[in-house]
């Protein structure tokens, strides 16, 4: 494969596409504005007139984020993208390009690189996203990656964290704790549970995960969604824009650290509190384990969309988007603090429990 950074670069150009004079149907289908790509000292693009730029960056770590004999290569690169682009999603935003930085460690291997890329690129194609730049290094630690998505969202129409209101009704777009149930499966290490394969749907190779049908005490159809969802998160993209167009969402945020992180730090951007009915909040359809709530409000990786919709805009909103229902928990409230409000009606504080990088910390 290839030896030298050059070898690297006429590689990565062959699976980015066109990148001078962004003519081609190729280059449009993909994105566009893509003037200069990879290759060069930078790359140049061109953002939309009446348009705002939005730039967010996310880090995958080994051994944090991802565990060798855990996670292919493919959902790897899959993953480290979906991060970036949830976050983009959550502004209403569309994203065009990315930047990735990998410092490979010696351990990883070309077949790897070559895999982790690829599946970075499927899902870059399937959001016609633009793969423009980036750098590699070659380290005796951890693989760390680090994934640069830069989007567009009309001039005033980006959504924030910021803009929830007493009254308002909190939504999520989707069920809850699957990828935090697809994790601890694959940490089970049973056979043949991570065995991926590719289907085409709709023109593209989607990866798929074949799972044994015999599962302790998780049914097969439930044990391939929660690994999907882990594996494959798919960020939901067009919701956010269609949220932003027609103003529905007073604020959002995705689901990335858990329900209860991330509510917690839409109420603290907009100063405000909430409460959540336990019985309303979409879980892992669990019925055969205690622990589907806690999954639910503290399991992370889902990248649902949660996000505020004032009363009177409500009525606008539609049970369900692109194949994926809506689900209204909760509610926001003046007085700080999220409460959670259990089946018989006991009330009690629900505090941050999804991932926290800072919690382990020294105080010192």
């Amino acid at each position: 494969m290839y030896r030298t950074e050059n070898e690297f670069v006429q590689w990565l150009q062959e699976i980015t596409g066109p990148t001078h004079k962004d003519d081609s149907a190729r280059s449009r289908r993909r994105g566009g504005g893509v003037k200069l790509g990879i290759g060069d000292d930078a790359a140049l693009v061109s953002v939309k007139e009446g348009h705002e730029l939005i730039l967010t960056t996310d880090m995958s770590i080994e051994g944090v984020h991802f565990l060798n004999g855990v996670h292919p290569a493919e959902a790897v690169g899959h993953r480290a993208l979906a991060r970036s682009l949830s976050d983009v999603a959550a502004m209403g935003g569309v994203p065009r390009y990315v930047l990735v930085s990998l410092a490979i460690s010696k351990e990883a291997g070309r077949k790897w690189i070559s895999r982790f890329y690829r599946g970075m690129q499927a899902l870059a194609r399937r959001f016609e996203v633009r793969l423009v730049g980036g750098d590699t290094a070659v380290v005796p630690a951890r693989t760390v990656i680090d994934v640069l998505v830069a989007g567009e969202v009309p001039r005033g129409k980006a959504l924030r964290r910021s803009g929830a209101r007493a009254g308002d009704l909190i939504f999520v777009s989707g069920r809850l704790g699957l990828s935090a149930l697809g994790l601890r499966l694959l940490r089970n290490k049973q056979p043949g549970l991570a065995k991926v394969t590719l289907a085409r749907q709709a023109g593209h190779a989607q990866p798929r995960v074949a799972v044994p049908l015999a599962q302790a005490r998780v049914p097969a159809p439930i044990a391939r969604e929660a690994i999907q969802a882990h594996l494959y998160p798919e960020p939901q993209c067009a919701l956010g824009r269609f949220l932003s167009r027609w103003g529905l969402a007073s604020a959002m945020i995705d689901v990335s650290d858990g329900l209860s992180t991330d509510l917690s730090r839409l109420c603290a951007a907009s100063g405000v509190g909430a409460k959540v009915w336990a019985t309303k909040i979409p879980g892992p359809s669990l019925p055969w384990t205690a622990d589907s709530l806690q999954l639910a409000l503290h399991g992370g990786e889902d990248y649902r969309l949660l996000f505020t919709v004032s009363r009177r805009e409500a009525s606008h909103l539609p049970s369900k988007f692109e194949g994926h229902l809506l689900y209204h928990l909760g509610e926001i409230e003046s007085s700080r603090g999220v409460k959670l409000i259990a089946a018989g009606g006991k009330v009690r504080t629900l505090a941050p429990g999804g991932w926290d990088h800072f919690r382990s910390l020294n105080a010192s």
